[in-house]
């Protein structure tokens, strides 16, 4: 592990910490105990994560409201943005994966590797504290966490959410109407926009919030064509 720690600029001394982190739940299948998988440090260190941010993002930030420091965080801290920070740090290679994960490329997928980024958070602090993993997280999200950074751009999901309220006085639903259940496949999900009972986006993409996202861009461009 001495490769992981040297990215995360932190030497463990409980090394078992760092293994959990890095075990999924697929591992069970094969005889390993489901409480030895990082599912319980995945769930400290979103909390964790959310924190830091939330107390980046308002100590730089002094003249945004509530909501631009909300959604912000939002931007930040999700999937396809932990994902990439994992990638950063090439968690992929020091997952322990079951062999259907293994098989079926797990440690490319954008859901297991921000689930082991925000376990791996989790086991830094229980490990150290919270100043080590408030270093990392500066360095990882140092570009977004400047202050002079640009803010982020609103979520598609969002924007037409905010539209529907203002035109139609209600809140537009999402259905994922398709499935393939293949992890490999680029457009594995169909979502669609409804506003009521009515269709009125669809989307396709390899994840249900890309989909759902990609439905409310189309959604959102039938909008702007009313």
């Amino acid at each position: 592990m001495s490769a992981l720690e040297e990215a995360l600029g932190h030497r463990f001394r409980d090394a078992e910490l760092l293994e959990q982190a890095l075990t999924h739940a697929s591992t069970g299948q094969e005889g390993s105990s489901r409480d030895a998988s990082n599912e319980r440090l995945e769930f400290l260190g979103d909390a964790v994560l959310d924190l830091l941010i939330a107390d980046e993002l308002f100590s730089g930030h002094p003249d945004w409201r509530e909501g631009q420091l909300t959604w912000t965080r939002a931007a930040l801290v999700n999937t396809r943005e932990l994902a990439g920070r994992a990638r950063k740090l090439d968690l992929g290679t020091h997952l322990r994966l079951g062999k259907s994960e293994r098989q079926g490329r797990g440690a490319l997928k954008e859901t297991i590797l921000a689930n082991a980024f925000e376990a791996v958070v989790g086991a830094l602090y229980l490990d150290a504290g919270l100043e080590p993993v408030r270093v990392l997280v500066r360095r990882l999200f140092a570009d977004a966490l400047d202050p002079d950074a640009p803010p982020p751009p609103r979520d598609a999901k969002m924007l037409f959410q905010e539209w529907a309220h203002r035109a139609h006085r209600t809140t537009p639903t999402w259905r994922v109407v398709s499935d393939s259940g293949d992890d490999g496949d680029p457009e594995r999900f169909v979502a669609i926009a409804c506003l009521g009972e009515e269709e009125v986006g669809r989307g396709v993409g390899p994840t249900k919030r890309t989909a759902e996202r990609e439905a409310a861009l189309d959604a959102l461009a039938a909008a702007g064509d009313e």
